[in-house]
């Protein structure tokens, strides 16, 4: 008896041994039916604390941006062609997505049918510049800075090489900043990078609900037309965008106000500069380029020499500091500095070249330039579709487009049209 129980004995203790060397693979029974008490734990060496699964999964890279390769027009290809005639501009100012909020007879109506041209009109606009054979060329391509015979810096046209049978357009958007009266008036709020890592444009249509969109906005429209019509853009440019600074850039409020500023309001100017920088990126790495339309969107002509010089330092350090160098100052309202720019060189045009600027655009009734002989600089007058223009002016711009074709007569106030 005593044999057999020490062989009983023997045996559990075999089979013991041998649970406790089961492989660590087998899963423990999950069983937990009747077992409320807690397990036991050494206080002096704690179990670890279980990891959450969801922060051991990686994240997910973010998709690496869509290739877009920017050449230069002034070296020669095989298959393409030396220009050296007029190279076209024309300007916008952000189009207006709602023709009901922006023609509803407010205070802000009338002028917004002078300046504006709706999305509908734009892209008709795009679509018959294209047809007519015009190509996009980046304004700061055209025109080169070199050496003189006397060793002074001069300005010189350059000869572009299109493809055969195709002419070149610069084409510019002033005030690309969304002002406050833009927003109430069915304009987009800003620019954004949407879900598929492209610009699109953020605001809130009629109804005030939230609309994210690439066919709002004159930004993201010639995007989405590029992409579609890629001979368009045989280099890779866009547009330069014209940029004061008194309500931020590109629809962030990166302005300061000396009037009235605490802790608070620099804090949300910081938040909103760093939101800002991806959209700027972007922008320049798919062919888009910057312009100073001064700080204030001051009167050139008019201002003092010294109004002149405290807006443009802070045009340097307010937008400046964030899209980069430039070299193209767009003159508000047209207004040309020391009266005439293309006869005088005076101590305001002396000033803002010695900033770094070397084009000079202004606006006027055909795509004029001229190289000033006794400064580094270029002056240049760009077109203007509009509503004044649309309105008024069929024939000078029959070579782009015909206004019977392209003004949205129904939507627009009911004012004089004068097509001959």
């Amino acid at each position: 008896m005593r044999r057999f129980t020490s062989l009983l004995l023997t045996l559990l203790l075999i089979f013991s041994l041998a649970a406790c060397a089961a492989p660590s693979g087998d899963p423990p029974s999950s069983s937990t039916e009747g077992n409320t008490a807690a397990p036991s734990e050494d206080p002096e060496n704690p179990a670890p604390e279980p990891e959450d699964p969801a922060a051991q999964e990686p994240e997910e890279p973010a998709a690496p941006p869509e290739p877009y390769e920017i050449s230069d027009p002034t070296e020669e290809k095989e298959g393409y062609v030396p220009w050296n005639g007029v190279v076209e501009h024309l300007f916008f100012h952000p189009v207006i997505a709602y023709p009901e909020l922006a023609f509803d007879g407010d205070a802000q109506a009338n002028g917004l049918d002078d300046f504006m041209v709706t999305v509908d009109e734009y892209n008709k606009i795009l679509q018959s510049c294209y047809d007519k054979g015009y190509v996009l060329v980046d304004i700061a391509d055209v025109w080169s800075e070199t050496a003189g015979e006397d060793g002074q810096p001069q300005m010189v046209r350059n000869t572009l090489y299109l493809p055969e049978g195709k002419k070149p357009l610069i084409l510019s958007y002033d005030d690309t900043n969304y002002y406050p009266y833009m927003l109430e008036n069915g304009l987009a709020y800003k620019l954004i990078i949407g879900e598929d890592g492209k610009i699109a444009s953020w605001g809130l249509d009629p109804k005030g609900e939230e609309v994210i969109s690439r066919d709002l906005d004159a930004i993201p429209i010639l995007d989405k037309f590029v992409e579609e019509h890629p001979d368009f853009s045989p280099f890779g440019a866009k547009g330069c965008l014209s940029l004061t600074g008194y309500e931020g850039i590109l629809g962030y409020r990166t302005q300061t106000d000396t009037k009235d500023w605490d802790e608070a309001r620099e804090a949300n100017r910081q938040k909103e500069r760093e939101a800002v920088k991806p959209i700027v990126e972007e922008l320049r790495r798919t062919g888009w380029t910057f312009g100073s339309h001064t700080w204030g969107h001051i009167r050139l002509g008019t201002l003092s020499l010294e109004t002149i010089q405290a807006d443009t330092e802070r045009w340097e350090t307010e937008v400046g500091s964030l899209v980069g160098e430039t070299t193209i100052l767009f003159y508000p309202h047209g207004e040309r500095p020391d009266g005439n720019d293309w006869k005088n060189t005076g101590p305001v045009f002396r000033y803002l070249q010695s900033k770094g600027f070397r084009v000079f655009a202004s606006v006027g009734i055909e795509s004029f330039s001229f190289i000033k002989k006794d400064i580094c600089a270029v002056i240049c007058d760009r077109l203007h579709p509009d509503g004044t223009t649309l309105r008024h002016s069929r024939d000078r711009y029959l070579q782009f487009y015909d206004a019977k074709d392209i003004m949205d007569v129904d939507v627009r106030p009911q004012r004089e049209i004068d097509w001959s």
